[in-house]
């Protein structure tokens, strides 16, 4: 090996610095140290160089500098062959020389647990696993449980819990605003994965709209004026999230980000740049990845919300802006919420009276009894494969916290006597709201389905979703002040609210109900939440009749079943295995879509046509046995239930059921008797498997407040049913 001080000489003949092509210096030893005193990797190799010169020994080198001997090694070897061209970076072969860390990110959030490893997540996305580790380091994500993250924002911004509440996109700049609040105490579950294609949906739809606004900007067009856009902008994410801190990020501006800084300014919003290792899109991504693995409230929806209005500005080819807004946030985790029920709720900041089960056991356990209505233990054992000890101790505890009663004793011949027990009626309370586009009503209902208190009023025509919104809390307040204070203060779970859907129920979001266009993508759940401390479920109306229907029905409803709602559409609710089936998205059992595909009517674009006769309040007025179709023709109520009886045919085929059960406010008196006879005859006359079984064609055992029974049974049944996964 050359000497080292030869060496040191010989970078005379070198360049001037490692990340420019400069002319040779005169003094060799004068540019290593302008190296080693500029920092960073450049500065530790030219330090290694020096004191190598100075005779130090590689062990002696890597004590002072806090290195490996094989980094010295390496360095001095490298600079031996190469002179100062072997202290340069060099890519290495497969692996880039920089990484966007918000890629890092994402990968991390969208990896299973089990695979978050820094040197997993390093072999996938073609990186040193210590570049991860750095990364995960600046962003707070150490630990497999995703603790809360800090963004590494200019200027710093301490960790906290971050809700991305807006975006604004246009020729001239691009704004995220994020909200900011007292996180949640309790971190999210290890196990969550945020929804890669989702996520992927969104960075597309911003890559497209970015360059789209990059070419306008730069195009014969002229760009929307700044003021105008992002003012406004700014103005409706503060009117929508007034409460928390919000946060400007500006992720690309072409006046550098003064004139968003102004704005900003003027309305109490702190402005961040992004860090330099990101880029507009990677950057919008990580953290859209991290509100989703946080809040469970960050469902799919929100993602494939932004990413249909980030495509319109694609389409339009920048000539358009994005203003997206996110909907009201929920209420933080223990939030003290006020109570509105003067002299009847819970006193404000109070919680409500749980009833807290132990075990899958004991709701095993209460099932059978309400199943049964009166029982005895051995006949719970027998019924339930659990032992006497244990149905003993369960059923004695119950009886202890109130949930259960004892019946007078029964005599035998045989054995000691036996105490048949029986749930206590008011042990538990639940309100429940339908949520019609005529009529809203109202229930108070008790653990055996019974109606405590109800109360209906025509729905406003004001299309003002606030004042919507205010009417039906309103109808819920005045049905508890009915119900009177104590009669169901003890044991009230909480609210079930049914409404036409589609709906999110993970976020309480009625999305695009038909004939109700005031509630179009209105939060519901989150606003009925700031009237009411309780807890508050959101659920289509069809699949709340259903689970009203099992409630209610007990032993006769135990088997599974599809549920058939004549509303104000014709939907369907599912029971299967033993619970309601939801769907992916909770949104299962749109009859009127099956019932077009399987009559083959479709309309001139392709999709299923809306039948007419799967509207049974078109035709079920003055004239029940008649209906005007779309087409002006006149139907009779046999045609309609035939056409209907098709539709069940599919699901029976599809499912193998063996009951079906009808019930909706439009299956009255006059025309029930046609509905049962059609559709049983189409369910028994042409399935498959007709030779295998009879399906049964009944009435539901639900008034005509069947749905507003079943919303407030969803609370029952997500409390007492017995299940190994339990339902948010």
């Amino acid at each position: 090996m050359h000497d080292d001080r030869q060496l040191v000489e010989s970078a005379s003949r070198m360049s001037d610095a490692p990340s420019t092509g400069a002319a040779p210096h005169a003094d060799g030893h004068a540019a290593l140290r302008r190296w080693a005193e500029g920092g960073g990797p450049p500065a530790l190799r030219a330090s290694i160089v020096l004191l190598a010169a100075e005779g130090l020994s590689t062990s002696d080198i890597a004590r002072r500098l806090g290195v490996s001997r094989q980094t010295v090694t390496t360095w001095r070897q490298r600079y031996a062959v190469e002179g100062v061209d072997g202290l340069r970076d060099r890519a290495r072969a497969g692996r880039p020389v920089e990484i966007d860390e918000a890629e890092i990110v994402v990968g991390i959030l969208t990896s299973p647990a089990d695979d978050r490893t820094s040197r997993l997540l390093a072999r996938r996305l073609g990186c040193s696993h210590t570049v991860v580790a750095e990364t995960r380091r600046r962003w707070n994500l150490t630990g497999s449980h995703l603790a809360l993250p800090a963004l590494p924002l200019s200027p710093s911004l301490e960790p906290a819990d971050l809700w991305p509440v807006g975006l604004h996109l246009d020729p001239e700049c691009t704004v995220l605003v994020l909200a900011g609040r007292t996180a949640s105490p309790v971190p999210p579950a290890p196990g969550r994965r945020v929804d890669p294609y989702a996520l992927s949906a969104v960075s597309s739809a911003m890559a497209d709209a970015a360059a789209a606004a990059a070419g306008a900007a730069s195009g014969p067009e002229a760009a929307a004026p700044l003021r105008g856009g992002a003012a406004s902008f700014l103005d409706s994410v503060r009117r929508v999230h007034p409460h928390p801190d919000l946060h400007a990020v500006v992720l690309r501006s072409a006046t550098g980000g003064e004139r968003v800084a102004g704005l900003c300014d003027e309305r109490g919003i702190t402005v961040h740049r992004i860090p330099a290792r990101t880029t507009e899109v990677s950057f919008l991504r990580a953290v859209l990845a991290l509100d989703a693995s946080r809040h469970p409230e960050s469902s799919t929806r929100v993602l494939l919300d932004l990413a249909s209005a980030l495509a319109g500005m694609a389409d339009s080819g920048g000539l358009s802006r994005v203003q997206w807004v996110r909907e009201p946030l929920p209420a933080p985790a223990g939030a003290r919420l006020p109570a509105t029920v003067s002299g009847a709720g819970p006193a404000a900041g109070g919680g409500v009276n749980h009833i807290d089960l132990g075990s899958f056991n004991e709701c095993v356990v209460i099932e059978t009894v309400r199943l049964a209505g009166t029982v005895t233990r051995g006949e719970i054992a027998e019924r339930t494969r659990l032992t006497q000890q244990s149905v003993s101790r369960i059923a004695r505890s119950l009886i202890q916290r109130g949930l259960l009663v004892e019946e007078r004793q029964r005599h035998s011949s045989v054995g000691k006597p036996s105490s048949p027990v029986r749930l206590r009626d008011g042990a538990a309370h639940a309100l429940g709201i339908h949520i019609d586009p005529n009529v809203l009503t109202a229930v108070l209902v008790d653990l055996s389905g019974r109606i405590v208190a109800r109360r209906a009023e025509p729905i406003t025509a004001d299309p003002r979703p606030g004042v919507v919104v205010g009417q039906i809390a309103a109808l819920g307040e005045a049905v508890l002040e009915q119900a009177g204070h104590g009669r169901w203060e003890e044991g009230f779970l909480g609210i079930g609210v049914a409404t036409p859907g589609p709906v999110d129920t993970v976020s309480g979001t009625v999305l695009d109900p038909p004939l109700m266009s005031a509630l179009r993508d209105v939060p519901l759940r989150t606003l009925l939440e700031r009237r009411f401390s309780c807890p508050i479920v959101i659920e289509k109306d069809c699949s709340a009749a259903a689970v009203g229907e099992r409630w209610i029905g007990r032993e006769s409803r135990a088997c599974d079943f599809v549920y058939l709602y004549l509303g104000t559409g014709v939907g369907s609710g599912l029971f299967l295995n033993g619970d309601l089936y939801r769907g992916l998205s909770a949104n299962a059992g749109e009859f009127g879509q099956l019932c077009a595909v399987t009559l083959g009517r479709f309309d001139p674009d392709g999709r299923p046509e809306i039948l007419p006769e799967c509207n049974p309040g078109s035709y079920l007025g003055s004239e029940p046995s008649r209906v005007v179709g779309r087409q002006r023709t006149r139907l009779t109520v046999h045609q309609a239930a035939k056409a209907i009886g098709k539709g069940v045919l599919s699901v029976i085929d599809l499912l193998d059921l063996g009951l079906v059960v009808i019930g909706g406010p439009f299956f009255t008196a006059d025309v029930a008797d046609v509905y049962l006879t059609e559709i049983e005859h189409a369910v028994n006359a042409y399935p498959t498997a007709r030779r295998l079984r009879r399906v049964r064609v009944e009435r539901s055992v639900n008034s005509s407040e069947a749905v507003a029974v079943g919303a407030a049974s969803t609370i029952f049944h997500s409390t007492f049913t017995p299940r190994l996964r339990r339902t948010p």
